[in-house]
Parts: structure tokens; C-alpha cells; sequence
């Protein structure tokens, strides 16, 4: 849920690292002992980029967004596609290819976020705008300026489709907040299917927003100044991770925040937050683990041309396994490849890490998963220093994801 951050990461990661700058080195033993039987799941025959998947319920499908590779004579779609696939699997229960892939969204729109219902696995909800969207010029990266450039359609509202009558039209998808008027996204649904969270430009920033989808009342929970967005429910649902630009600094920072409820248990608002990253890094796209004590997400800590992922403590438990775990401690690094790896993903079991890589040879933006085998219970140091390169740092984080 990090709108289309994919088009802006493939620009940094394929640029040359400019003079005196160096990438730190590659250690793919390292990766080893954390993923194993990488599979990618697209390729450029069929999309020239792919990303942001996530799996549904009972991980039997994923919901994920990309650009079909253009009839001869065509030009690719400026914006994304919503899509929906089976997983294959071999004897074993590993994930080895995508079947029967569909598009969900309507032609000409634009498309971020999906998102599973958590009983439902029929049901996905996803941002959209319906039609073509009024901007002009597709997001991404300006490589003359070195600046970005973002829109956030005032037309993208969140819909819902149902697997079992979706056509890939506009007249089969049910809007489940937003009225065209500010960009609504990135949007995700509570555990027991009764709350929407998701990111709202209503008031002119990213605000946190929970709508109550009985009742339909809509209660904005995180309003600090800058754009706070891609935020999830805990596994629990007592929390909400997000990440946000809120410093003013160029930078993105994770943080977590423990929700208030009412005496019927309706979400009211926020009790404590707690800021998980504070580093001079583009942290985001954080999600949690299924145990609820950890997030995984994408930084540019390792270097802003080759974004990796990384894993972090997220909980408060004085008698936690591992011993004094606390928010912002043993950030551990996940990935060490070349590309960027970003936008990662737990299966519901835990068992299967997915996110979007550019480890194929033209180095587009596709699907990747693998078996999560690090050791969560392991004590672990805090993370040394690993850039050797500080060139843009603050230009580059200025990126919205999601």
C-alpha cells in the first residue's frame, strides 16, 4: 500500500552512482540465513514492472498491481493495473508460479493498494480512480533536476471487488470511502473485517483515517503535520504501524501507535505512539509480522541507489523473547542484493516472505518470494553503520509511498 513509490525506487536504483560515491558490498550468504528458495513470480514478457502483491486470507491468491507489457504498436499505461492471481504450488506447499491472473480495475484508470478481506478471501479492496485520472504527467523520478514529482488524484477513492462478479469494470466495484474530492488510499481492513484504515488528503496532508464500515462514521486518528500513510492493523488489532515525513526533513520514519477505544470497542483515536525509526534514512512501507512483536520494511540504510529490506522490533514487553525487546531495537537487514528489494510482506503464517525486487536481468520492478528462515529469537545488536554513500540523501527521501 505505498502507491506507486515502484516507479520512483526503479529510477533511484538505475542511476550511476555519481563521483566519489560507492555501493557497500554485496554478502549473499548473509541474505542465506534469512530467505531461502527465492522464486519470482512475474516477468517482463508479461508486465514491464509488477509489485506491491500481498496474500489473501487463506494464501491461496495474491492481489497485486502492475503495467502489462503493450500490444506491438502500443505504448504502455502510464498508471497501474490492479490484478488478481492463484498461486501455484509443488508437492511440498512452496510457492512456484502465478496462475490464472486477472485485471480487477477499470481500463485507462490508476490503481495502488490492494488489500485482502481477512475472512473473505473473495473480497479485495484497492485505490482507484475509475477513469482516466485529470493530472497530466504520470508520477516519477525527474532525473534533470534530481527532484520528484507526485500526484495524488483527487479521483482515487477506495473500492471493493468481489472475485465473484468483478469484470474488470467500473460497474462491478463498490466504493468503500472517498468521493473524488481528495486522493483517498491506501487502505487496509481490521482483523475482523469491521474497521477500514487508510490515508486521507481531505484536510490537504496524509492523515490517518478509520471509518466504523457499520455505521459508516469516519474518525481521523493521526493528523501531525506532514504525511503520515501505508498503515496496517497489528495482528491483534490493538495497533496500527505507518510511516510518515512528519519531521520535515526529507526523511520517512517508521512509527507505531496503540489505538483508543470506546466502550463498544469502535477505534476513537490514538493513545500512545512511539517512533520506531529515527535515523537520517527513507524507512517505509512497514508491515508486521504475524506474531505481532516485529516489522519488516524498506530503507534506503544500506544505500540510496539499492533500497533493501530490514527487520525491527515493534513490541513493549518487559518479559519479551528476545530479553529488554523494546520499539527500535535489533534492526537486522534482510535482503543483500543488487536491485532495489523493497515493499515486503509476511504470508498470514509467516512462513513466506514476498516483496518487490528488481533481481532479473532488465532490472524492472517484479514479484518476488521466498521461505523466511531468520532466527526472530536470536539476540541481535543494533545494526552497524553500512552506507558509503550519502549522495542525495535528502533530495531523495522526499518521495511519498504507498
Amino acid at each position: 500500500m505505498h502507491t506507486s513509490l515502484l516507479v520512483l525506487i526503479a529510477s533511484i536504483a538505475l542511476q550511476s552512482p555519481g563521483p566519489g560515491a560507492s555501493e557497500p558490498p554485496l554478502d549473499t550468504a548473509a541474505e542465506t540465513a534469512n530467505l531461502e528458495n527465492i522464486r519470482q513470480l512475474t516477468f517482463p514478457d508479461r508486465f514491464t514492472k509488477a509489485g506491491e502483491a500481498y496474500f489473501s486470507p487463506d494464501m491461496t491468491k495474491l492481489v497485486f498491481q502492475a503495467i502489462e507489457v503493450p500490444a506491438e504498436g502500443e505504448t504502455a499505461a502510464d498508471f497501474y493495473a490492479m490484478f488478481v492471481a492463484d498461486l501455484a504450488r509443488d508437492g511440498e506447499g512452496r510457492i512456484t508460479g502465478l496462475d490464472n491472473i486477472r485485471r480487477l480495475s477499470p481500463p485507462g484508470s490508476a490503481n495502488t493498494c490492494g488489500w485482502f478481506h481477512p475472512i473473505d478471501p473473495n473480497r479485495i479492496l484497492f485505490g482507484s480512480t475509475l477513469v482516466p485520472p485529470t493530472e497530466s504527467a504520470p508520477p516519477g523520478y525527474q532525473r534533470g533536476s534530481g527532484r520528484y514529482r507526485w500526484m495524488f488524484p483527487p479521483g482515487m477513492r477506495i473500492v471493493e471487488a468481489d472475485l465473484r462478479t468483478a469484470d474488470g469494470t467500473a460497474k462491478t466495484l463498490k466504493t468503500l470511502a472517498g468521493d473524488g474530492s481528495a486522493y483517498v488510499a491506501e487502505g487496509s481492513w481490521s482483523a475482523d473485517g469491521k474497521e477500514l484504515l487508510f490515508c486521507s488528503l481531505a484536510s490537504g496532508q496524509g492523515d490517518l483515517v478509520v471509518k466504523d464500515l457499520a455505521t459508516g462514521r469516519e474518525t481521523t486518528i493521526v493528523s501531525a503535520p506532514g504525511y503520515d500513510g501505508g498503515p496496517f492493523f497489528s495482528p491483534d488489532g490493538e495497533r496500527i504501524c505507518y510511516r510518515s515525513d512528519r519531521h520535515g526533513n526529507n526523511l520517512l520514519q517508521i512509527f507505531v501507535a496503540e489505538l483508543k477505544r470506546d466502550a463498544n470497542g469502535r477505534v476513537i483515536g490514538v493513545a500512545t505512539e512511539h517512533q520506531v525509526t529515527d535515523n537520517d534514512d527513507v524507512n517505509w512501507a512497514p508491515y508486521w509480522h504475524p506474531a505481532g512483536k516485529h516489522l519488516v520494511y524498506a530503507s534506503s540504510a544500506a544505500g540510496h541507489r539499492n533500497y533493501e529490506m530490514f527487520l525491527i522490533d515493534a513490541a513493549d514487553l518487559a518479559d519479551a523473547t528476545p530479553p529488554q525487546q523494546r520499539y527500535g531495537t535489533a534492526e537486522r537487514r534482510v535482503s543483500f542484493a543488487e536491485g532495489a528489494d523493497v515493499l515486503p510482506v509476511f504470508s498470514p503464517d509467516g512462513r513466506f516472505l514476498l516483496w518487490t525486487g528488481q533481481r532479473g536481468d532488465d532490472r524492472s520492478s517484479q514479484i518476488f518470494v521466498g521461505d523466511f528462515v531468520m532466527d526472530l529469537e536470536a539476540p541481535s545488536a543494533r545494526m552497524p553503520e553500512m552506507r558509503s554513500d550519502r549522495v542525495g540523501s535528502r533530495e531523495g527521501a522526499a518521495a511519498r509511498d504507498r
